[in-house]
């Protein structure tokens, strides 16, 4: 059995024409939405869910093209652009009844939610992004032998057929690399979640690809925009983030407070995977980002 978020409720919402998203929901209060990252779905939350959910509304949506929310087939850049997988988020809320909500994302998660922040600043009061740097800022900084980490990002960059065929022929061993590499902890992600996470990337290579193809393509583009206009995050912003600036040549706090100036940068000693390895420090983080 699918392991599921304890005492949450699980429904399909409506966020666009013929896309729903998969959405666990519970809680009361203040509501706050946490977005997922890769290779993971919404159950990376559970700890931290569990925690916030004693004073807030909290909502765990599978993004478009992951776990059990639909996954349209790319239909040019922008189906799996961050900016309409973040207007999915808003629509999301929306339907639920909240017109404003905090929103925190990791890794992929964490680059929807940046878009919104972007994108939506009458709607997102307060932002979390853990362990990722904003697109633009990524490619970057990706350079050298050290960059090695990122090989995933260049291989589904590229045009359509062949990221999905040599990922699709061995999936299980693809997405499992990274769920065993970015861990410090791998007791954190127990045996019937990691198969969960694996079941769900199996059955979603072409548009967990073209997420990231996105990536190195429109978003990039939006990102630029929005630097050559000056445009910043008008919320307050807390980043939890490795320390990864020290091998790839750059300094994390920097490069975030270019886009927030409200920012609380915090570096954890975790792996990539924090929210399952250290919920306590997370949801103690994302407390406080609430009362800023």
């Amino acid at each position: 059995m699918t392991p599921a978020l304890t005492g949450f409720d699980q429904r399909s919402v409506p966020v666009a024409d013929g896309v729903s998203l998969n959405v666990s929901l519970g809680g009361s209060g203040s509501p706050v939405v946490l977005l997922h990252g890769f290779p993971q779905t919404h159950l990376m939350w559970r700890h931290v869910a569990a925690d916030l959910a004693a004073d807030h509304t909290v909502i765990c949506p599978d993004l478009r093209g992951y776990g059990a929310s639909d996954k349209p087939a790319e239909d040019g850049p922008g189906t799996y652009s961050k900016r309409t997988m973040a207007d999915d988020i808003v629509a999301m809320a929306r339907h639920l009844g909240y017109e404003r909500f905090a929103l925190a994302g990791h890794d992929r998660g964490a680059l929807v939610a940046f878009r919104a922040g972007l994108d939506h600043p009458e709607t997102i009061t307060h932002l979390a992004c853990l362990d990722v740097l904003p697109t633009l800022d990524m490619w970057d900084v990706m350079h050298g032998t050290t960059a090695a980490v990122g090989f995933h990002l260049y291989l589904m960059a590229q045009p359509p057929g062949l990221p999905e065929q040599m990922i699709e022929a061995s999936a299980d061993a693809f997405f499992g690399h990274f769920l065993d590499i970015w861990a410090n902890d791998p007791d954190a992600i127990p045996a019937d979640v990691r198969a969960a996470y694996l079941d769900a990337c199996r059955a979603a290579v072409p548009s967990i690809v073209a997420d990231y193809r996105a990536s190195a393509g429109i978003d990039v583009e939006h990102d630029q925009a929005d630097r050559d206009a000056g445009n910043t995050l008008r919320m307050p912003v807390t980043v939890l983030q490795q320390d990864w600036g020290a091998a790839l040549g750059y300094e994390a706090t920097a490069l975030w407070r270019a886009w927030a100036p409200d920012l609380r940068h915090l570096s954890v000693n975790h792996g990539h995977f924090m929210a399952e390895e250290a919920p306590a420090e997370v949801a103690k983080a994302l407390r406080a980002l609430l009362t800023r």
